[in-house]
């Protein structure tokens, strides 16, 4: 194998006979393709060094004639030369051979190099006659992947020390960029892969900012154990089309948005999907302004890459998880939930400027607020509408009694329904309750419930806006581990009672007069009694309102603080106009501050240990995607996106 290129300054030597420059123009294209200008001849006019370039980066087959034509460079071990025009923005040589040339040029030199190898991997996807055209283009991967190693271990994209004051985010397009991550993905239908998804749309529909939401991809056989009905795709694009057509037949409209995937696996134990390697770098450091990340805890318990608050200018995360709650139901549960409560605490004070809980039914975290910044789906809004227009015309709304829709574990409230049916049996003799969901307690439930000879009828778990559902009258929601449960809400958008507990995670709904709450398992019997012989009352405008995804992302644009962060960068734009940049402050970093990076760092080095991930609960080889992930998302191999230093 080909040693690796050592780097080191040029020195002026005889002319070459052939110079490859590559233009600005065709780094931006992408393009692969280099013009040849043989030096002794005269440079054509398209080649212009002093009047029609403003920038040049130029690859040489040689280390010779570049000071002849005004030009500095790097020459590697192999011949191959980098070079920079002596203009605006010079190439800067550094003892010790290490080169720092400007961000934008060697950006756009490293994708340049970097596309041959993801054109390369397309190769198997295509017909002889296709690849033919690629393969003419005599591509010399190993050659391209290590210049464009050498260039990115230099230091030249350096952003941010210890605790990070450095220009990130490029603005010139005058257009702030938001990107939500998030744990989940469609079809798994849970609540972080539905909620992000509407998060994103409603924020790109105000056009005020672009928007990207990178989800976790899974390799096909954890498709198969995570989608329902079989479903799975061979592609990125496929799982794409999927999540845009489900979403804009509920939301009415075409979402302007970019879905991106990160590479995700899927833990059995822990019934999660678990992020692969970095999950910072798939946002691009052009983009790289403000990050969503939905599940902050979940997202960072083993990343092991770039701190998130040094990357973006503005990270805010999301808790959608009753973690403790779910884990002190397990083995050992008090130990593992004061252990994994403290780590949390540990990487949303770490990795997050801002923490939104959804309900006090969650941990108490660090820089934290509480607020709920989640809608419904706007078909919910529309049945209810139609309930309230059909007893305006004295029609009969509901036709059916009461019903209980969830997963099928034990932690959804499965356990506190069927105690307090068993507690009341007498109470409530001759009450029925129509039970839909699956899951993996489903059987053990069903056997339970058969055993106490309670009123249950269980059905399949269907989509909470299934037509069959609509002539229900009541929901009933006994669960406590929920910290915002959706399907309340959604209930209470189609004009039903709801009959849930006097618990934090329903503090929400305790405004909406069909929000009936229970402190005792006697106020359960009563509340039940009280909805079964009465009518809801019709939603008003603003309970409406309250309810949908509109005013859910203004409550998440004030108290997430970027509505004043928009109106700062407004205020800024012509500063902007100047440098094209966004910057942080370059004040000392506070005493928080510095803490604060310094957990940072030892999370860091902590999860870069195998050992340690392993013994924590990891999902063995997370700490880098695998050779499947690089098939699927035509990635570069993790030791070419991450250069280990000391070849």
């Amino acid at each position: 194998m080909m040693a690796m290129p050592t780097c080191t300054p040029l020195k002026k030597a005889n002319p070459v006979s052939q110079l490859h420059i590559l233009t600005m123009q065709s780094l931006e294209e992408g393009s692969s393709k280099q013009s040849i200008v043989p030096l002794n001849r005269e440079i054509p006019k398209e080649h212009d060094m002093n009047d029609t370039l403003s920038e040049v980066s130029l690859l040489a087959t040689d280390a010779q004639g570049f000071e002849a034509y005004g030009l500095r460079g790097l020459t590697c071990g192999c011949g191959s030369v980098i070079a920079t025009k002596r203009i605006r923005k010079p190439c800067i040589i550094a003892s010790n051979s290490i080169l720092a040339m400007a961000a934008d040029i060697c950006d756009k030199i490293v994708e340049a190099l970097c596309s041959k190898r993801r054109n390369q991997l397309l190769l198997r996807s295509l017909s002889p006659g296709e690849s033919s055209i690629l393969e003419n283009e005599n591509i010399n991967d190993e050659l391209d992947l290590r210049i464009a190693s050498v260039l990115q271990s230099t230091g030249h994209c350096y952003e941010g020390g210890f605790w990070t004051n450095s220009v990130k985010h490029d603005s010139t397009d005058r257009k702030r960029h938001v990107a939500i991550v998030t744990t989940a993905s469609l079809p798994w239908m849970t609540g972080t892969a539905v909620n992000p998804l509407f998060r994103a749309a409603y924020l790109a529909k105000t056009a005020k900012q672009n928007v990207t939401l990178l989800v976790p991809w899974l390799c096909k056989s954890d498709q198969e154990l995570v989608y329902p009905n079989n479903l799975t795709f061979s592609s990125p694009e496929e799982q794409e089309f999927y999540i845009r057509n489900w979403l804009e037949e509920r939301v009415g409209f075409k979402a302007d948005f970019k879905i991106s995937f990160y590479p995700g696996k899927f833990s059995k134990e822990r019934r999660s999907i678990i992020p692969a390697g970095d999950t910072s770098q798939f946002i691009s450091s052009k983009d790289a302004d403000i990050a969503i990340l939905e599940e902050p805890e979940h997202l960072n318990w083993y990343h092991h890459g770039r701190r998130w608050t040094d990357k973006f200018n503005h990270v805010v995360g999301i808790v959608h998880t009753n973690y403790l709650e779910y884990i002190k139901r397990e083995k050992n549960g008090a130990l593992q939930a004061f252990l994994v409560k403290h780590v949390n605490n540990w990487v949303t004070r770490a990795y997050c400027h801002k923490v939104l809980r959804l309900s006090a039914a969650t941990q108490d975290l660090p820089k934290s607020v509480i607020c709920n910044v989640h809608g419904v789906n706007p078909k919910f809004l529309k049945v209810g509408e139609k309930v309230a227009a059909e007893r305006e015309l004295g029609q009969q709304a509901f036709s059916k009694g009461a019903y209980f829709l969830g997963k099928m574990v034990w932690a959804k409230g499965y356990r506190e329904l069927i105690d307090l049916l068993v507690k009341h049996k007498n109470d409530l003799e001759g009450f029925k309750l129509d039970v839909f969901g699956n899951g993996e307690d489903a059987h053990e439930v069903q056997s339970v419930a058969k055993k106490l000879d309670l009123n249950l009828n269980f059905l399949k778990g269907r989509d909470h806006a299934d037509d069959s559902l609509h002539g229900y009258k009541v929901f009933i929601n006994p669960s406590v581990s929920d910290v915002l449960c959706t399907a309340t809400a959604e209930a209470l958008a189609m004009g039903k009672f709801v009959v849930c507990a006097d618990h934090p995670s329903n503090e929400f709904f305790r405004s909406f007069p069909n929000c009936l709450t229970y402190k005792t398992p006697e106020d359960f019997v009563a509340r039940v009694k009280e909805a079964m012989a009465n009518e809801p009352q019709p939603l008003t405008h603003e309970q409406r309102y309250n309810l949908s995804w509109e005013a859910a992302t203004q409550r998440f644009m004030e108290y997430s603080e970027l509505d004043r962060i928009l109106e700062k960068s407004g205020d800024n734009a012509e500063s902007s106009k100047t440098n094209g940049k966004v910057t942080k402050s370059v004040s000392m970093p506070s005493l928080t501050e510095m803490v604060d990076g310094g957990l940072a760092f030892a999370h860091y080095c902590l999860t870069g240990n195998e050992i340690l991930r392993l013994s924590t609960g990891a999902i063995p080889g997370t700490r880098d995607y695998d050779k499947q992930h690089c098939k699927d998302l035509h990635l570069l191999p993790p030791q070419v996106e991450n250069p280990i230093y000391g070849w």
